[in-house]
């Protein structure tokens, strides 16, 4: 039953376009019963396997800005252990509810960018020019430091956060914070993971039937992506991480 949840979940995460890292974590401690910290550590170290492919994907086509992704990436690896050694600390009630706020806050990021993108294009100011320089790395590091933080301590993928901060605070392009955010994804998840990992979080079998189901979902839904309506597929980036979100805070 969680191979075919996880098949269904990654058909739609690939249909989508999003990582559905938090809907993942809502899927499995709702619908499994699955301990909050390990659902955390499943869906951190199956995000390692979904960005590496697309990381590759989008670098062949031109669409990664190596140095700024790797100043970044290094930031949040660092970020992410503090935010797994924090979230190993807190009991699973507490945890489970601070996921699922995160959650949410992620959802609201990605509905104004997605139907209200003229008010944050003029209330967030989009760098004309890629930052570079001392203050790409201080800027990378402490950036890198917050949204890895983010990710190990709630297992979501904060990858709305990372798009909006390449783009207003470092001046990356909006087709290439895309390819540039899946990179800096990549090295937090599996720091996070590891972290977990070392600590006792992580079952392998669950974790295998998560990543094999959605990798296997996410490869056929993604080829549906094209026959969507537009407007359908604007509703559908927003209501799937609000849906993932609302399991969490209802559903406990």
């Amino acid at each position: 039953m969680l191979f075919l949840a996880m098949l269904l979940l990654g058909l739609i995460i690939g249909f989508v376009g999003a990582g559905g890292a938090g809907v993942t974590i809502a899927l499995l401690t709702a619908g499994f019963g699955v301990p909050i910290h390990t659902a955390l550590a499943v869906a951190l170290a199956a995000m390692v396997f979904t960005m590496i492919s697309g990381t590759i994907s989008h670098y062949r086509e031109g669409e990664v800005v190596a140095k700024t992704g790797a100043v970044i990436g290094t930031g949040g690896i660092l970020g992410a252990l503090i935010g797994a050694e924090f979230a190993g600390c807190l009991p699973g009630s507490m945890l489970h509810d601070m996921t699922g706020w995160m959650l949410m806050m992620s959802a609201f990021t990605l509905y104004m960018k997605v139907y209200h993108s003229a008010f944050l294009d003029h209330h967030f100011h989009l760098r004309k020019e890629m930052l570079d320089g001392k203050k790409l790395y201080i800027y990378g590091i402490l950036c890198g430091m917050a949204n890895g933080f983010l990710s190990g301590a709630f297992g979501i993928g904060a990858a709305a956060f990372i798009q909006l901060s390449l783009m207003v605070i470092f001046g990356v392009p909006l087709l290439k914070s895309i390819g540039t955010c899946m990179m800096i994804v990549l090295p937090i998840s599996a720091s996070g993971g590891l972290d977990y990992l070392f600590n006792g979080y992580l079952d392998y079998w669950i974790f295998a039937q998560t990543v094999a189901g959605l990798m296997l979902g996410a490869f056929f839904g993604a080829k549906i992506t094209h026959l969507a309506p537009l407007p359908f597929l604007k509703f559908m980036i927003v209501a799937l991480p609000t849906c993932g979100a609302l399991t969490m805070l209802v559903l406990k």
